[in-house]
């Protein structure tokens, strides 16, 4: 048990760490999405004429708030659930069935991961150019030009969202593992009362 607490705790902070760095960015994603998506719709339904590159920068911060977001939600338990065999289940039976629900998720995650890496971040598709996304460096002045926006940094979000998955779910399959040890009155609570659960 305590080798299973020296490995928890640590990853515990980590996660920690990490998610509260993530929740800020993601907010910060979702604040410049609303505001290149109010910006389209002004410029299209006031002006007639809104610029290509507001809609793509929008599903930009889309993918990297989703990417940031769902180790959150998926730590807190903010996913939906369908958990009615697991609740019908004696305690043990119950604890077993979580435990290699979460093994399949971390393996489905895996390979997640390889896909998103090497069929999307490192591909042929990934070393593509967005089309209208620039970084106007041009406006710094002489010798400088707008760099455009490789997609493969766009696909980065969703693969950095399933790595931290992974990162998540191990905490979850320890923190279940603890519980059918009968340790897990020694574990934290990992809700939060300010956010609702799909419970």
């Amino acid at each position: 048990m305590a080798v299973l607490f020296g490995v928890l705790w640590p990853l515990e902070r980590l996660n920690n760490g990490i998610l509260a760095v993530c929740r800020v960015i993601a907010i910060l994603a979702l604040v410049i999405m609303v505001c290149l998506i109010l910006g389209q719709v002004f410029f299209r339904y006031v002006l007639n004429d809104a610029p290509a590159w507001t809609e793509e920068g929008a599903r930009f911060g889309m993918l990297w708030m989703t990417g940031l977001m769902a180790p959150l939600a998926y730590r807190r338990g903010g996913f939906v659930a369908i958990d009615m065999l697991e609740r019908a289940l004696p305690r043990l039976l119950s604890g077993l069935l979580s435990l290699a629900l979460l093994a399949l998720s971390l393996w489905v995650l895996i390979v997640m991961l390889d896909k998103g890496i090497n069929n999307h971040v490192f591909s042929l598709s990934g070393r593509g150019n967005s089309p209208s996304l620039r970084i106007p460096l041009n406006y710094l002045g002489e010798g400088w030009e707008a760099i455009r926006f490789k997609n493969s940094w766009v696909y980065a979000g969703l693969a950095t969202g399933v790595a931290l998955l992974i990162l998540v779910n191990i905490e979850l399959m320890l923190r279940q593992v603890i519980t059918l040890l009968g340790g897990g009155d020694r574990l934290s609570d990992l809700t939060d009362p300010n956010v609702a659960r799909a419970d």
